[in-house]
């Protein structure tokens, strides 16, 4: 009981570094592969000893147990739900074992996982207390000096779980720890914004509240700064070490140990008390987070200020201009004749369409040939991109291209969907895979991929001939341009490229790169694609300030951003900061004109502005060169 007090009492007063990721550390190792993590703790216990141990090496001195999916819902896929008990005492005994062997001065915590685990809801959560109770009566039985409950993606679960474990921790004084892992930036799945989230956990008895999982340091930061976090509540954050990402046919994470110490100790002045790492992380990233904190003292947060919902005035009223049923030529039509500018703009996550209109029709006035709309990227939940492509193009004479995901219809979904499209009128498509679900803000949702983008891309070029998916004839054929995606951020460029073909073969029309942020790249991918035949558009998204370029190079897989851009653009905040971001776009078109006659500008975080801005400037740039083009001979 004296160590819980003691554990207590640290989590009020002291700056402890966490361990890092047990789960994707083995599966690297191949210990885990088509097992459960947490059987390894009964059948392969020096594997997970070892974890811990190499933790407390590098500084941590607070272990979680291997633990997380260790309850019976989560142990039944493997038909171990009746060694429950056992695996939860067996992994408090080695994180014990391992403190003793590292002679250190370290606390257990036993780690609790949601039962949900991002999966959508379909039993009473009520139904959950049983299993709640039954592993932390085994991690408290086997003497843990805390408890963790970690990956609550709802509010309402992690509510439950609190009001299932304080009654049997309050004789002893066990702390519990209760962290979130989160959708988006500053709020819960299940709607919740994170200080009303962490208000309510601190009156259902947390001792300490956080973030883990899901989300990057970066992002981990944004949600705490936004924050008002209740008065004297204690805070935890275990970010993933970026974004998982598939490069190069593999699954990886792209955070370094030394961008994990840096952010560290931004999380430290955000008054965050416990800090260590979830998926991806290993002990080089607690090593860098322990040597930045090195003699650093707990510090008291300072909340922001509250702030008040923003109204924006915008002159006049958004009224339709006018019905557009004019056919206008392509994309396709307009790059054989000059340089030519599609801009990205996403739609919005709530039924508030105004700024978005408001933007759209800004792009059109800067230039912009094309506004492109996304399908749900990064599979976040956003409003259809049919439904507002039809209304920007239709009642405000915009030209509208739309992205279309493998990921969320299945056949019949797709050809219903292609079908709307024509009807609407809106025939120019970028065809592309989707990430996956699990990576969006309904992680719980299935993922369809009923067909590649090859082979989407050939059926939309059946419909073209009148020709339905199922191979019946059609009264009328389609009239669709399609556009396909290539990342060029990859190991070998020209496995990229043989990729690319394979697109070029299926029909793909046009290409449109992800964003670049270095002229040598820009360079790199000219001379690479010198043999296909369909005009490219070359990607740029200005940086938005010195966090947003971190995030971007330390976060994203695949994107690199040189040092002297990420040191050019630290100087400055806020708005000066994205006018800095905006130069930097400038320079790099300079350098794309030279190359691409396609331009495709992708608008950060819904700044319209910038690309509006930047949309001018290739115009301007290129006015005078249209009328010698820089490679007649052919059309890039």
């Amino acid at each position: 009981m004296a160590r819980t007090v003691e554990f207590k009492k640290s989590l009020q007063t002291e700056l402890l570094v966490g361990d890092g990721a047990m789960a994707t550390l083995l599966y690297q190792q191949g210990s885990a592969l088509g097992a459960s993590t947490e059987e390894l703790t009964l059948n392969n216990p020096d594997w997970v000893r070892s974890v811990h141990l190499a933790y407390l090496r590098a500084g941590a001195r607070v272990i979680e147990t291997n633990t997380y999916a260790a309850n019976r819902e989560g142990l039944a896929r493997y038909g171990l739900e009746t060694k429950t008990t056992r695996i939860n005492r067996a992994a408090v005994q080695l994180a014990r074992e391992a403190i003793e062997k590292a002679d250190k001065d370290a606390f257990v915590v036993g780690t609790v996982g949601s039962i949900l685990a991002g999966r959508i809801r379909s039993r009473d959560l009520e139904e959950y207390r049983d299993v709640y109770e039954e592993q932390a009566v085994a991690l408290l039985h086997e003497g843990a000096d805390g408890l963790l409950l970690e990956t609550f993606y709802d509010l309402e679960e992690l509510l439950l779980a609190l009001d299932v474990l304080k009654p049997l921790t309050q004789s002893s004084g066990t702390p519990v720890i209760a962290q979130l892992s989160l959708v988006e930036v500053g709020r819960t799945r299940d709607g919740y914004e994170l200080g009303t989230a962490f208000e309510q956990l601190r009156a259902a008895g947390a001792d300490m509240v956080g973030l883990n999982c899901r989300l990057g340091p970066a992002e981990i930061l944004r949600s705490i700064e936004n924050t008002v976090v209740p008065e004297g509540l204690a805070l935890s954050a275990f970010p993933n070490a970026g974004r998982l990402g598939l490069i190069d046919g593999e699954f990886s994470y792209t955070s370094t140990a030394n961008y994990f110490g840096e952010s560290a100790v931004k999380l430290w002045e955000q008054g965050v008390g416990l800090i260590g790492g979830c998926c991806g992380t290993t002990p080089e990233h607690i090593k860098a987070i322990s040597d930045a904190l090195a003699d650093r003292p707990r510090i008291i947060r300072t909340n922001p200020d509250p702030v008040r919902p923003r109204l924006e005035v915008i002159d006049g009223d958004l009224r339709p201009l006018r019905h557009v049923t004019t056919e206008k030529p392509s994309v396709l039509d307009i790059v054989k004749e000059r340089h030519t500018v599609i801009v990205e703009y996403d739609t919005p996550r709530d039924l508030d369409i105004e700024r978005f209109v408001t933007g759209s029709i800004e792009l059109h006035n800067a230039g912009a040939d094309a506004v492109t709309i996304a399908d749900n990227s990064l599979a976040s939940t956003r409003m259809s991109n049919m439904a507002l492509g039809s209304i920007i193009k239709r009642e405000y004479g915009i030209e509208t291209l739309v992205h279309v995901a493998c990921r969320d219809r299945n056949l019949i979904g797709q050809q219903s969907h292609l079908m709307g499209l024509h009807a609407l009128g809106i025939n120019q498509i970028l065809v592309v895979t989707g990430d996956p679900a699990r990576y969006g803000d309904l992680p719980g949702s299935s993922s369809v991929f009923d067909v590649s983008s090859f082979d989407l891309i050939r059926m939309v070029k059946q419909l073209n001939e009148g020709i339905a998916f199922s191979g019946k004839p059609m009264k009328n054929r389609a009239r669709f341009v399609v556009g396909a995606a290539f990342n060029p951020h990859v190991r070998r460029l020209e496995t990229a490229v043989a990729r690319l073909e394979r697109k070029v073969e299926a029909g793909a029309d046009y290409i449109m790169t992800q964003p670049v942020y270095d002229v040598e790249t820009i360079i790199a991918i000219r001379e690479a694609t010198q043999h296909i035949q369909v005009p490219i558009f070359i990607g740029v998204m200005p940086i938005t300030s010195s966090r947003n370029a971190e995030f971007l190079h330390n976060e994203v897989p695949g994107i690199k951003i040189a040092d002297s851009i990420r040191q050019r653009i630290k100087r400055y905040e806020g708005e000066r900061a994205r006018e800095e971001g905006v130069e930097i776009a400038k320079e790099l078109l300079d350098e794309a004109v030279k190359h691409f006659r396609g331009i495709y500008l992708m608008t950060p975080f819904h700044y319209y502005e910038m690309t509006a801005e930047l949309t001018r400037y290739v115009h301007e740039i290129t006015k005078a060169e249209r009328a010698v083009l820089a490679v007649p001979d052919r059309i890039h």
